[in-house]
């Protein structure tokens, strides 16, 4: 069964450099396992790695027991759907990638609030 990101098509790997996604596998996958929902793929900007660093996320931070390299502005990732809600919230949601989110955050997010902040390739 093909995975479905929230425009009702094939989901679109959403990073491989750096290499994403709650499989480490450039996808915003997920199963019963992913706890935090990491469903939709972001553009990173400063101020929503500034904004998770200061609710206790270190996005930054190289974690290389877990793979990871830190990330910084302009790289792609597969964030946990509640946080983005949150950073929306808080006036800072990082732009998204719709076609590489997966149909899953429309239960957690409206698509109105995806759409409304799709990455456009004009800003960050």
């Amino acid at each position: 069964m093909t995975t479905l990101n929230v425009l009702g098509t094939p989901l679109v790997p959403c990073s491989y450099d750096p290499l994403t996604g709650y499989f480490r596998d450039g996808c915003c996958e997920t199963d019963e396992t992913d706890t935090g929902s990491h469903l939709v793929c972001a553009k990173m900007t400063q101020a929503f790695l500034d904004f998770s660093l200061s609710r206790g996320n270190d996005l930054v931070t190289p974690k290389p027991q877990w793979r990871f390299a830190g990330l910084k502005a302009g790289d792609r990732w597969c964030l946990c759907v509640n946080r983005w809600k949150e950073a929306l919230a808080a006036g800072v949601a990082p732009p998204v990638i719709l076609e590489c989110t997966h149909a899953y955050a429309t239960k957690v997010v409206s698509l109105q609030d995806l759409e409304s902040h799709a990455f456009n390739g004009q800003h960050q």
